[in-house]
Protein backbone atom coordinates (compact mmCIF):
# COMPACT_ATOMS: atom_id res chain seq x y z
CA UNK A 1 0.00 0.00 0.00
CA UNK A 2 1.46 3.41 -1.09
CA UNK A 3 2.48 5.39 2.07
CA UNK A 4 4.16 8.99 2.94
CA UNK A 5 6.62 9.66 5.62
CA UNK A 6 5.77 13.28 7.51
CA UNK A 7 9.36 14.32 9.91
CA UNK A 8 10.05 17.08 12.39
CA UNK A 9 11.26 18.29 14.99
CA UNK A 10 9.65 18.28 18.31
CA UNK A 11 9.23 22.39 19.25
CA UNK A 12 10.29 24.03 23.23
CA UNK A 13 8.51 22.66 25.80
CA UNK A 14 6.50 19.62 24.48
CA UNK A 15 3.62 17.83 26.55
CA UNK A 16 5.06 15.91 28.87
CA UNK A 17 3.47 12.75 26.54
CA UNK A 18 4.38 11.58 23.12
CA UNK A 19 0.25 11.41 21.57
CA UNK A 20 -0.05 15.40 22.65
CA UNK A 21 3.11 16.05 21.55
CA UNK A 22 2.87 15.21 18.49
CA UNK A 23 -0.70 16.42 17.98
CA UNK A 24 1.03 19.92 19.54
CA UNK A 25 3.58 20.03 16.77
CA UNK A 26 2.49 17.42 13.40
CA UNK A 27 2.45 19.75 10.48
CA UNK A 28 -1.47 21.04 10.03
CA UNK A 29 -1.30 20.19 6.32
CA UNK A 30 -1.24 17.22 7.48
CA UNK A 31 -4.44 16.77 8.84
CA UNK A 32 -3.45 14.39 11.04
CA UNK A 33 -6.41 14.16 14.41
CA UNK A 34 -5.22 13.21 17.65
CA UNK A 35 -7.38 10.23 17.02
CA UNK A 36 -5.87 9.11 13.63
CA UNK A 37 -2.26 9.63 15.74
CA UNK A 38 -3.11 7.44 18.40
CA UNK A 39 -3.55 4.78 16.31
CA UNK A 40 -0.52 5.56 14.35
CA UNK A 41 1.42 4.91 17.42
CA UNK A 42 -0.40 1.60 18.52
CA UNK A 43 0.63 0.20 14.81
CA UNK A 44 4.20 1.41 15.19
CA UNK A 45 4.04 4.06 12.85
CA UNK A 46 5.95 6.56 14.73
CA UNK A 47 9.73 6.67 15.46
CA UNK A 48 11.07 9.33 17.58
CA UNK A 49 14.98 9.81 17.68
CA UNK A 50 15.34 6.55 15.24
CA UNK A 51 13.84 4.54 17.55
CA UNK A 52 9.66 3.35 16.77
CA UNK A 53 7.78 3.92 19.99
CA UNK A 54 4.17 2.61 20.88
CA UNK A 55 3.61 3.96 23.74
CA UNK A 56 1.34 6.92 23.75
CA UNK A 57 2.36 8.00 27.00
CA UNK A 58 5.47 8.23 26.44
CA UNK A 59 8.11 10.65 27.58
CA UNK A 60 9.48 13.15 25.15
CA UNK A 61 12.00 16.24 24.90
CA UNK A 62 12.46 19.10 23.03
CA UNK A 63 14.45 18.81 19.78
CA UNK A 64 13.99 15.32 19.10
CA UNK A 65 13.14 14.01 15.06
CA UNK A 66 9.83 12.52 14.68
CA UNK A 67 9.00 10.31 11.32
CA UNK A 68 5.62 8.91 10.55
CA UNK A 69 4.97 6.34 8.53
CA UNK A 70 1.19 7.45 7.50
CA UNK A 71 -0.54 4.80 4.53
CA UNK A 72 -2.52 6.29 1.81
CA UNK A 73 -6.25 6.36 2.86
CA UNK A 74 -8.24 3.81 2.01
CA UNK A 75 -10.86 4.03 -1.32
CA UNK A 76 -14.30 3.23 0.43
CA UNK A 77 -16.49 0.72 0.13
CA UNK A 78 -19.36 2.04 -0.25
CA UNK A 79 -20.44 2.78 -3.46
CA UNK A 80 -20.12 6.41 -5.57
CA UNK A 81 -23.21 7.39 -7.11
CA UNK A 82 -23.99 10.13 -9.30
CA UNK A 83 -27.01 11.73 -7.55
CA UNK A 84 -27.53 15.52 -7.02
CA UNK A 85 -26.71 17.55 -4.59
CA UNK A 86 -27.87 21.06 -3.39
CA UNK A 87 -24.57 22.37 -2.21
CA UNK A 88 -24.80 25.71 -0.03
CA UNK A 89 -20.92 25.71 0.62
CA UNK A 90 -17.96 24.02 0.08
CA UNK A 91 -14.26 24.39 0.60
CA UNK A 92 -11.38 21.55 1.21
CA UNK A 93 -11.89 20.70 4.36
CA UNK A 94 -15.97 20.47 4.69
CA UNK A 95 -19.47 20.79 2.73
CA UNK A 96 -22.56 22.18 3.73
CA UNK A 97 -25.54 21.28 1.85
CA UNK A 98 -29.44 20.97 1.80
CA UNK A 99 -30.66 17.57 1.77
CA UNK A 100 -34.26 16.68 0.26
CA UNK A 101 -36.62 15.31 2.20
CA UNK A 102 -36.79 11.39 1.71
CA UNK A 103 -32.58 11.16 1.59
CA UNK A 104 -31.21 8.98 3.80
CA UNK A 105 -27.85 9.45 4.86
CA UNK A 106 -25.31 6.97 5.36
CA UNK A 107 -25.95 3.31 4.16
CA UNK A 108 -27.37 0.69 6.19
CA UNK A 109 -28.85 -2.76 5.31
CA UNK A 110 -32.16 -1.77 4.34
CA UNK A 111 -31.14 1.15 2.42
CA UNK A 112 -27.71 -0.01 0.47
CA UNK A 113 -27.79 2.64 -2.15
CA UNK A 114 -28.89 6.11 -3.28
CA UNK A 115 -27.75 7.90 0.25
CA UNK A 116 -26.09 11.32 0.77
CA UNK A 117 -22.82 9.07 1.41
CA UNK A 118 -23.21 7.46 -2.09
CA UNK A 119 -23.90 10.91 -3.41
CA UNK A 120 -20.43 12.82 -1.91
CA UNK A 121 -18.56 10.06 -2.78
CA UNK A 122 -19.59 11.03 -6.40
CA UNK A 123 -19.35 14.49 -5.92
CA UNK A 124 -15.82 14.91 -4.05
CA UNK A 125 -13.94 12.02 -5.51
CA UNK A 126 -9.81 12.20 -5.00
CA UNK A 127 -10.55 15.77 -2.95
CA UNK A 128 -11.41 13.23 -0.03
CA UNK A 129 -8.15 13.50 1.75
CA UNK A 130 -9.44 10.56 4.21
CA UNK A 131 -11.20 10.73 7.29
CA UNK A 132 -9.74 7.74 9.31
CA UNK A 133 -7.59 6.32 7.26
CA UNK A 134 -10.34 5.72 4.25
CA UNK A 135 -11.53 7.97 1.81
CA UNK A 136 -14.93 8.78 2.81
CA UNK A 137 -16.73 11.90 3.81
CA UNK A 138 -16.93 12.38 7.27
CA UNK A 139 -20.34 12.38 9.04
CA UNK A 140 -20.91 14.21 12.37
CA UNK A 141 -24.64 14.60 12.74
CA UNK A 142 -27.76 13.62 10.67
CA UNK A 143 -31.36 14.24 10.01
CA UNK A 144 -33.66 11.61 9.56
CA UNK A 145 -35.06 10.69 6.05
CA UNK A 146 -38.02 12.55 5.76
CA UNK A 147 -36.81 15.45 7.35
CA UNK A 148 -35.49 18.11 5.03
CA UNK A 149 -32.22 20.76 5.38
CA UNK A 150 -28.90 21.84 6.33
CA UNK A 151 -25.89 19.03 7.00
CA UNK A 152 -21.83 19.72 7.12
CA UNK A 153 -19.78 16.95 6.21
CA UNK A 154 -16.22 16.56 6.50
CA UNK A 155 -14.03 16.47 3.80
CA UNK A 156 -10.43 15.90 6.22
CA UNK A 157 -9.53 14.06 9.01
CA UNK A 158 -8.95 17.90 10.64
CA UNK A 159 -12.41 18.63 9.53
CA UNK A 160 -13.83 15.56 11.10
CA UNK A 161 -12.31 16.25 14.61
CA UNK A 162 -13.21 19.63 14.92
CA UNK A 163 -16.72 19.65 14.04
CA UNK A 164 -17.06 16.43 16.33
CA UNK A 165 -15.37 18.32 18.97
CA UNK A 166 -18.25 21.19 18.23
CA UNK A 167 -20.94 19.11 18.27
CA UNK A 168 -19.71 17.14 21.86
CA UNK A 169 -19.78 20.33 23.36
CA UNK A 170 -22.90 21.28 21.98
CA UNK A 171 -21.70 24.80 20.56
CA UNK A 172 -23.17 24.14 16.90
CA UNK A 173 -25.80 26.41 16.24
CA UNK A 174 -29.15 24.77 14.71
CA UNK A 175 -32.80 25.50 14.16
CA UNK A 176 -35.04 24.12 12.81
CA UNK A 177 -38.42 24.82 11.66
CA UNK A 178 -41.51 22.60 12.73
CA UNK A 179 -45.49 22.34 11.80
CA UNK A 180 -47.05 20.97 14.73
CA UNK A 181 -50.70 20.12 16.25
CA UNK A 182 -52.08 22.46 18.84
CA UNK A 183 -50.40 25.17 20.10
CA UNK A 184 -47.88 25.67 23.08
CA UNK A 185 -48.75 28.00 25.24
CA UNK A 186 -47.43 29.15 28.92
CA UNK A 187 -50.98 29.88 29.87
CA UNK A 188 -52.16 25.96 29.18
CA UNK A 189 -52.34 23.88 32.64
CA UNK A 190 -52.30 20.95 30.67
CA UNK A 191 -48.83 21.52 29.09
CA UNK A 192 -47.51 23.06 32.41
CA UNK A 193 -47.89 19.34 33.95
CA UNK A 194 -46.10 17.50 31.54
CA UNK A 195 -43.01 16.04 33.17
CA UNK A 196 -40.09 17.57 31.75
CA UNK A 197 -41.62 20.66 30.26
CA UNK A 198 -41.41 24.32 31.40
CA UNK A 199 -41.89 27.81 29.84
CA UNK A 200 -38.98 30.40 29.75
CA UNK A 201 -39.33 34.06 29.21
CA UNK A 202 -40.50 35.11 25.77
CA UNK A 203 -43.20 32.15 26.15
CA UNK A 204 -40.73 29.64 24.82
CA UNK A 205 -40.97 25.96 25.86
CA UNK A 206 -38.27 23.85 27.14
CA UNK A 207 -38.40 20.25 27.31
CA UNK A 208 -35.86 18.65 29.03
CA UNK A 209 -36.05 14.53 29.50
CA UNK A 210 -33.62 11.60 29.08
CA UNK A 211 -34.30 9.94 25.49
CA UNK A 212 -33.45 6.02 24.76
CA UNK A 213 -34.25 3.44 22.24
CA UNK A 214 -37.65 1.89 22.68
CA UNK A 215 -37.90 -1.23 24.60
CA UNK A 216 -40.47 -3.03 21.88
CA UNK A 217 -40.20 -0.74 19.01
CA UNK A 218 -36.59 -0.34 18.42
CA UNK A 219 -37.67 2.32 15.56
CA UNK A 220 -38.29 4.80 17.85
CA UNK A 221 -37.29 6.64 20.73
CA UNK A 222 -38.41 6.71 24.47
CA UNK A 223 -39.13 9.57 26.93
CA UNK A 224 -37.32 8.49 29.48
CA UNK A 225 -36.29 10.63 33.44
CA UNK A 226 -33.67 7.50 34.84
CA UNK A 227 -31.12 6.25 32.03
CA UNK A 228 -31.25 7.05 28.23
CA UNK A 229 -29.14 10.17 26.98
CA UNK A 230 -29.73 13.60 28.31
CA UNK A 231 -31.90 15.64 25.92
CA UNK A 232 -32.48 19.35 25.57
CA UNK A 233 -35.26 20.90 23.26
CA UNK A 234 -36.60 24.40 23.15
CA UNK A 235 -39.11 25.46 20.74
CA UNK A 236 -41.36 29.04 20.29
CA UNK A 237 -44.24 29.68 18.62
CA UNK A 238 -44.05 31.36 14.99
CA UNK A 239 -47.33 31.51 13.44
CA UNK A 240 -50.58 29.84 14.24
CA UNK A 241 -53.83 28.06 12.10
CA UNK A 242 -57.12 28.21 12.34
CA UNK A 243 -60.14 29.42 13.95
CA UNK A 244 -59.56 28.44 17.07
CA UNK A 245 -56.04 27.67 16.21
CA UNK A 246 -55.34 23.93 15.47
CA UNK A 247 -51.90 24.48 14.08
CA UNK A 248 -48.36 26.15 15.10
CA UNK A 249 -45.78 26.58 12.97
CA UNK A 250 -42.54 26.18 15.47
CA UNK A 251 -38.91 27.20 15.80
CA UNK A 252 -37.39 24.53 17.59
CA UNK A 253 -33.65 24.38 18.66
CA UNK A 254 -31.55 21.91 19.80
CA UNK A 255 -29.04 22.05 23.04
CA UNK A 256 -28.25 18.63 22.24
CA UNK A 257 -28.53 16.51 19.01
CA UNK A 258 -30.42 12.96 19.95
CA UNK A 259 -31.91 10.79 17.59
CA UNK A 260 -35.73 11.87 16.60
CA UNK A 261 -35.21 14.62 19.55
CA UNK A 262 -37.79 17.35 18.04
CA UNK A 263 -40.29 14.55 16.92
CA UNK A 264 -40.42 12.88 19.90
CA UNK A 265 -40.31 15.87 22.73
CA UNK A 266 -42.92 17.68 20.85
CA UNK A 267 -44.99 14.40 20.68
CA UNK A 268 -44.27 13.91 24.52
CA UNK A 269 -45.50 17.87 25.09
CA UNK A 270 -48.77 16.36 23.22
CA UNK A 271 -47.83 18.95 19.98
CA UNK A 272 -46.82 15.95 17.65
CA UNK A 273 -45.72 16.93 14.04
CA UNK A 274 -47.93 17.19 11.46
CA UNK A 275 -47.50 14.11 9.12
CA UNK A 276 -45.22 11.85 11.86
CA UNK A 277 -46.69 8.39 12.08
CA UNK A 278 -44.47 7.38 13.86
CA UNK A 279 -44.86 9.91 16.56
CA UNK A 280 -48.32 10.46 16.52
CA UNK A 281 -48.60 13.50 14.45
CA UNK A 282 -51.31 12.08 11.98
CA UNK A 283 -54.37 13.49 14.37
CA UNK A 284 -57.87 14.36 13.14
CA UNK A 285 -58.35 17.82 13.14
CA UNK A 286 -61.35 19.95 14.66
CA UNK A 287 -64.20 20.17 12.25
CA UNK A 288 -64.39 24.11 10.82
CA UNK A 289 -61.38 25.40 12.24
CA UNK A 290 -59.79 24.92 8.68
CA UNK A 291 -61.55 24.90 5.38
CA UNK A 292 -61.95 21.50 4.54
CA UNK A 293 -59.57 21.80 1.12
CA UNK A 294 -56.72 23.10 3.46
CA UNK A 295 -57.48 20.49 5.95
CA UNK A 296 -57.28 17.65 3.62
CA UNK A 297 -53.61 19.26 2.55
CA UNK A 298 -52.80 18.59 5.78
CA UNK A 299 -54.43 15.04 6.34
CA UNK A 300 -52.05 14.19 3.27
CA UNK A 301 -48.94 16.06 4.06
CA UNK A 302 -46.70 12.79 3.18
CA UNK A 303 -43.64 13.08 6.01
CA UNK A 304 -42.75 14.61 9.29
CA UNK A 305 -43.28 18.89 8.75
CA UNK A 306 -39.79 19.56 9.84
CA UNK A 307 -36.62 21.32 8.34
CA UNK A 308 -33.63 21.77 9.68
CA UNK A 309 -33.33 25.47 8.34
CA UNK A 310 -30.24 27.11 10.05
CA UNK A 311 -26.42 25.93 10.22
CA UNK A 312 -23.41 27.97 12.16
CA UNK A 313 -20.10 26.39 13.14
CA UNK A 314 -16.67 27.46 13.73
CA UNK A 315 -14.85 26.82 10.23
CA UNK A 316 -12.62 23.60 11.83
CA UNK A 317 -9.31 24.39 9.86
CA UNK A 318 -9.80 28.08 9.72
CA UNK A 319 -11.68 29.08 12.95
CA UNK A 320 -13.89 31.46 10.83
CA UNK A 321 -17.83 31.57 11.74
CA UNK A 322 -19.93 29.93 9.37
CA UNK A 323 -23.69 30.28 9.39
CA UNK A 324 -26.20 29.15 6.76
CA UNK A 325 -30.05 29.16 6.23
CA UNK A 326 -31.85 27.24 3.49
CA UNK A 327 -35.48 27.80 2.64
CA UNK A 328 -38.26 25.56 3.56
CA UNK A 329 -38.52 22.89 0.64
CA UNK A 330 -41.50 23.17 -2.12
CA UNK A 331 -43.99 21.14 -0.38
CA UNK A 332 -43.55 22.27 3.66
CA UNK A 333 -43.87 25.91 1.76
CA UNK A 334 -46.95 25.04 -0.19
CA UNK A 335 -48.29 23.86 2.72
CA UNK A 336 -48.08 26.94 4.75
CA UNK A 337 -49.30 29.03 1.82
CA UNK A 338 -52.31 27.08 2.31
CA UNK A 339 -52.63 27.48 5.64
CA UNK A 340 -51.97 31.54 5.23
CA UNK A 341 -54.38 31.53 2.85
CA UNK A 342 -57.00 30.33 5.04
CA UNK A 343 -56.30 32.70 8.17
CA UNK A 344 -56.18 35.32 5.64
CA UNK A 345 -59.78 34.61 4.58
CA UNK A 346 -61.62 33.70 8.18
Amino acid sequence: MAHRRVSFILAEDPPARLDKALARDVPEAEALSRTRLARLIAEGAVTVAGTVVTDAKARVTAGQAVEITVEAAEESHIAPEAIPLDIVHEDADLIVLNKPAGMVVHPAPGTPGGTLVNALLAHCGDDLSGVGGMKRPGIVHRIDKDTSGLLVVAKSDAAHQGLAQQFERHTVERYYRALVHGTPEASDPRLRGVRGASFEPGNILKLTTQLARHRTDRQRQAVLFQGGRHAVTRARTVERFGAPAVLALMECWLETGRTHQIRVHMAHAGHGLVGDATYGGRRRLPKAALPEPVAAQVRAFPRQALHAAVLGFTHPVTGAEMRFEAPLPEDFATLLAALRGAVAES
